[in-house]
C-alpha cells in the first residue's frame, strides 16, 4: 500500500515586509527610479506651485491655461524651471523611504503591531519628518525658480510679488539659482532657506502618513472583491491612486499655505491663512487642486509601480515563489 503525500502551494504574500529584501539592490534601484519619476511627474509641480501663489486668477485661470502660457511665452524649458535644484531632493527620498520601511519594520518588531494601516500612518508620518528636513531648503530655492519664469509672461499684473527677492533675470539655470541662495540668505540667514518648514511639516507630515493609510486600505479592500488571479501589481496601483486622489483633496489647503509662506516670505501660518482667506474666500480650499489631483494621480500610480516593482525585484530568492506580480 503506498501514501500518496498532497503538497500544498506557500501562501501568497501581498505585503513585502522589510526584512524580506536586499536592502543595497533596493537602495541604488530607488535612486533611479525616483530621478526617472521626477523627470516625468515635475512639470504638474510647477503648474501646481504657480496657481497655488497666484492671487485670485491674476495670470492662469486653470490647468490647462497654465499649462499653454507657460509653453506660449517660456517654452518647454519653462515646465522644468527648477528641476535640477529639485532633483536633488533624491536625497531625502531615500531617506524617507528607509525611515518608513524602518519604522515599519521596528513597530512590528517591537511593538508587535500587524494592523498595516497603523504602521502605515506611524511609518509614513516619521519618513515624512526626516525627507522635508532634508528637503525643504531645495524647495524653498526651486519655488523661486518655478516663479520667476512667469515674468517672461507680459501680462504678469504684479511684477513684484513674482520677483520678491529682487533677482535680476537672464542669468543662466545655474547663475539663478546662486542668485536665489544669495539673496535668501542676505535678507534672512540660513533660516530663509526652512521658510515655511513647520507649515510643510504640517502639510506633508499628515498627508504622508494619510496616503500610507489609505494605501493598505484601498488595496485589501480591491483584493476582496477583485477575482482570485488579478495581478496584485495592479491591486497596489490603483489602491495607491485612490489613496493619493483622496489625501489631495483633504489636505490641499495646508499646500496652498506652505507655498504661500515659502514664496511670499510670509512670517506664519496664521498670517498666511488670514491674508489667503482676505484674498480668495473659500475658494482658497481648491486653489491648484486639479493639477493637483492630475498630478497626484499619475505620480500615485508611477510611485506604487516603482516601488512595488523595486521590492520584487530586491525580494530574496526564497520568496520569490511567493510573490504574485
Amino acid at each position: 500500500m503506498t501514501c500518496q503525500i498532497e503538497t500544498m502551494d506557500p501562501p501568497r504574500i501581498f505585503t513585502i515586509e522589510w526584512d524580506m529584501m536586499d536592502k543595497s539592490r533596493f537602495f541604488s534601484l530607488s535612486m533611479v527610479n525616483s530621478f526617472a519619476l521626477r523627470g516625468l511627474l515635475y512639470p504638474f509641480t510647477v503648474i501646481k506651485t504657480r496657481l497655488q501663489i497666484q492671487r485670485q486668477n491674476a495670470l492662469y485661470t486653470g490647468t490647462f491655461d497654465a499649462f499653454l502660457k507657460i509653453l506660449k511665452y517660456e517654452g518647454a524649458c519653462g515646465l522644468y524651471r527648477g528641476f535640477w535644484i529639485n532633483s536633488i531632493q533624491m536625497v531625502s527620498g531615500i531617506g524617507y523611504i528607509i525611515t518608513y520601511e524602518k519604522v515599519r519594520h521596528m513597530l512590528t518588531l517591537y511593538a508587535d503591531i500587524r494592523d498595516g494601516r497603523l504602521k502605515g500612518l506611524i511609518g509614513g508620518g516619521c519618513g515624512s519628518l526626516v525627507g522635508q528636513t532634508i528637503i525643504t531648503p531645495f524647495d524653498v530655492v526651486s519655488q523661486h525658480m518655478m516663479v520667476l519664469g512667469q515674468l517672461r509672461d507680459k501680462s504678469v499684473a504684479n511684477p513684484t510679488a513674482m520677483n520678491p527677492l529682487n533677482i535680476q533675470l537672464g542669468s543662466s539655470r545655474r547663475g539663478l539659482a546662486m542668485a536665489i541662495v544669495r539673496e535668501v540668505y542676505k535678507k534672512d540667514g540660513l533660516k530663509g532657506f526652512y521658510r515655511g518648514y513647520y507649515a510643510s511639516l504640517c502639510t506633508y507630515v499628515p498627508s504622508s502618513a494619510l496616503w500610507w493609510m489609505f494605501y493598505p486600505v484601498y488595496s485589501d479592500a480591491l483584493a476582496s472583491v477583485l477575482p482570485l488571479w488579478t495581478s496584485h501589481m495592479f491591486i497596489h496601483c490603483i489602491g495607491g491612486q485612490m489613496s493619493g486622489i483622496t489625501v489631495a483633496v483633504i489636505t490641499n489647503p495646508l499646500d496652498v499655505i506652505r507655498a504661500r509662506i515659502q514664496v511670499h516670505r510670509m512670517n506664519s501660518f496664521s498670517s498666511a491663512l488670514n491674508k489667503i482667506w482676505f484674498e480668495e474666500g473659500i475658494l482658497f480650499l481648491s486653489k491648484g487642486l486639479s493639477a493637483r489631483i492630475i498630478q497626484t494621480f499619475f505620480s500615485s500610480f508611477f510611485v506604487v509601480l516603482g516601488y512595488e516593482t523595486l521590492k520584487r525585484w530586491s525580494v530574496y530568492d526564497q520568496y520569490k515563489d511567493q510573490i504574485r506580480w
